[in-house]
């Protein structure tokens, strides 16, 4: 079994690629009207898909702009850096670059649908 993707629901696909394209620099595959990914060179994809790919699921489909329990998380050589270029685009900053007691060194934002992105960074050796 192999770790796939990690899909986040939105009512606004447009939006959300472009807020994910501008974080990640890469621009997003989109094979369908309804549905993009972002692919990188290692690890799992970042998919953002609009309500019709999940209709079928029903009132259990996910929703929109709900998600309280996951972070969407990108390792980055310079938190810092990141941050002085996205901060004109984020409007819900969490934490401001900051050293965490584990060595990391992160800055979190929200994406428009409200989910938590985190940038960070592992200590140097």
């Amino acid at each position: 079994m192999a770790f796939a993707s990690i899909r986040i629901i939105t009512d606004d696909l447009d939006r959300l690629v472009d807020f994910y394209e501008q974080v990640t620099g890469v621009t997003a595959h989109r094979p369908a009207p309804v549905f993009a990914e972002f692919r990188g060179d290692h690890g799992p994809v970042l998919a953002i898909g609009t309500t019709a790919t999940v209709a079928m699921l029903g009132d259990r489909a996910p929703r929109p702009g709900r998600n309280d329990s996951v972070l969407v998380e990108f390792e980055v050589a310079d938190v810092d850096a990141e941050f002085a270029r996205l901060r004109d685009l984020l409007d819900d900053v969490v934490l401001e670059p900051t050293t965490m007691p584990w060595g990391n060194r992160s800055t979190l934002f929200r994406d428009p649908d409200g989910t938590v992105v985190n940038l960070f960074s592992r200590p140097r050796d």
